[in-house]
């Protein structure tokens, strides 16, 4: 069952601009380490933190709240899988909420996908609630 759908479009030049204007205090701010070494290592940098701007922004409205009641910008977090498929990890409120939106017996499973095509940056989250194998019943995802 769907439990939540979002998606965000991020403009690169304006993330470019606002790297460019507040530096760390921005990274900082919204994006974990891990994602600023990933966005650090690649040749397009911008449209690195503007996808997992735009990942962020998709996976608070697919959690129903948008960013306000209490969600962090790093409470959601974007990592890449060998195959370099993307995967959202939610912790504090953000997890949290996405208990509060499983139902019980089931297993939250988040579905990210992300693109580029310059200037814009795009994101479609699903999050998705599975029957839980045994004993991991309501754990959230």
């Amino acid at each position: 069952m769907i439990l939540g759908i979002g998606t965000d479009l991020a403009n690169i030049e304006r993330i470019e601009r606002t790297l460019e204007r507040y530096g760390d205090r921005f990274r900082n701010r919204v994006f974990t380490e891990a994602e600023q070494k990933k966005a650090e290592r690649r040749r397009d940098t911008a449209g690195t933190y503007a996808k997992r701007w735009a990942a962020k922004e998709a996976c608070s409205k697919a959690l129903g709240t948008g960013l306000r009641m209490g969600i962090a910008w790093k409470d959601m977090h974007v990592t890449n899988m060998r195959t370099g498929q993307p995967v959202m990890h939610v912790t504090g409120w953000a997890a949290r909420r996405l208990a509060e939106l499983t139902p019980e017996g089931h297993e939250a499973v988040i579905h990210v996908t992300l693109t580029d095509d310059h200037p814009w940056a795009q994101a479609f989250v699903v999050i998705e609630a599975r029957p839980a194998a045994a004993g991991k019943a309501g754990q959230g995802g």
